[in-house]
């Protein structure tokens, strides 16, 4: 994700330049998630980081939650955009899904501070927590659906898996759980425990892939 300025700026931005606001909100509201912790980041941390007044923070984002919602959206979109690269290269089914838990164990790595703050703790509001993946995905707009927009790709690839004839262990939705789980567990101990003397990186991904690919086919 591309670094943003958080350098102290006041005042309203010109017309044409509310994205850059906007922008510097977010990256404003991520650092402090990471350093804070969501629950202990005030409106006025924020405001005070982006170099604004709270009121003026308002005009882009109502509320905490809502920035929360925004990084979680904006997060999940780096994942979409690889997602919809195996979907338009990769025709074979069983690699379609090897290729979907190589794709976010690499965006994972890749973006360890997002990660971190969508995956790893306690940043997620409740009101989202509470549906997570299972939120409805009809409308995909909705703020905070990107999570179960990735998940509903996930559960998609498995189930042409099925129509192609391969056998699950289970539906395609619990597979595709298990799937994020095994994955998540490598990914999450890499980033927490840089330092850990772990066998290769590599051999650990594609390993985690075996292990779960194994447990899901019947």
């Amino acid at each position: 994700m591309a670094a943003l300025s958080t350098a102290v700026v006041s005042g309203r931005k010109k017309r044409g330049e509310g994205h850059t606001r906007r922008e510097e909100i977010l990256l404003a509201a991520k650092e402090l998630f990471l350093e804070e912790g969501y629950d202990a980041t005030t409106i006025r941390r924020i405001a005070d980081r982006v170099g604004v007044s709270a009121p003026a923070l308002y005009l882009y984002f109502h509320d905490k939650e809502a920035m929360m919602l925004a990084l979680c959206d904006q997060t999940f979109g780096l994942l979409v955009e690889r997602i919809t690269e195996i979907e338009k290269t990769v025709s074979d089914p069983l690699e379609r899904v090897r290729r979907f838990g190589e794709a976010y164990a690499r965006f994972g790595l890749e973006n360890p501070d997002e990660y971190r703050l969508v995956f790893i703790g306690n940043n997620i509001p409740e009101s989202i927590r509470k549906v997570g993946h299972r939120m409805p995905v009809d409308d995909p707009s909705r703020p905070g659906v990107g999570g179960a927009l990735v998940f509903s790709r996930l559960v998609a690839l498995l189930s042409q898996l099925e129509t192609s004839g391969v056998k699950l262990n289970y539906p395609p939705d619990t597979c595709a759980e298990l799937c994020w789980m095994g994955i998540h567990g490598v990914v999450a101990a890499l980033i927490m425990k840089p330092d850990f003397p772990w066998s290769n990186r590599e051999t650990l991904i594609q390993g985690m892939q075996d292990i779960v690919i194994k447990g899901i086919l019947r």
